[in-house]
């Protein structure tokens, strides 16, 4: 799995020893107002982190450098089945309302877009107009079905 590069930040494949910088980004609570769960200790999302970095091939984690500040600010996620990957984003409360985590989201897609996939596809809370609008830069747009409680978004190739 390669780095993933932008002008504003370097996604970078997930390694266990991202935990202890992360711990940090995803620890307010608030953060996990739609994406579930709570806060999880360094010791757990190393364990995560270990899970996810060993898992099946179709499982892809980037963390995400902010190369100004030279720091983790979120990650972003593919699970590849075929030729779709089922993608997700999440920012820090810190950095957030800055397009980290659109133009995070945007060069996963096109990365996957040009080298692997046909098909991508996120699910998003309809209250979350934060992940509408980065998912919409990115170039899904949502569709007429609803998963848990989520919109399914898409975006085919041409």
């Amino acid at each position: 799995m390669d780095s993933i590069e932008t002008p504003l930040l370097v996604l970078i494949p997930l390694r266990p020893d991202h935990a202890g910088e992360m711990t940090g980004v995803l620890s307010d609570p608030a953060l996990h107002e739609f994406i579930g769960g709570e806060p999880l200790t360094e010791s757990e999302l190393r364990t995560r982190y270990e899970r996810q970095a060993s898992g099946p091939p179709g499982w892809r984690n980037w963390v995400i450098r902010l190369r100004a500040e030279d720091r983790l600010v979120g990650y972003v996620q593919a699970t590849i089945d075929g030729r779709t990957a089922e993608v997700a984003w999440v920012v820090g409360t810190p950095w957030q309302g800055r397009g980290l985590a659109r133009a995070a989201a945007t060069a996963l897609v096109e990365h996957l877009m040009e080298r692997e996939v046909d098909t991508v596809v996120a699910h998003i809370h309809p209250d979350h107009a934060a992940s509408a609008s980065v998912a919409t830069a990115a170039g899904l747009r949502p569709t007429e079905r609803w998963e848990d409680g989520e919109v399914r978004w898409e975006r085919h190739r041409a």
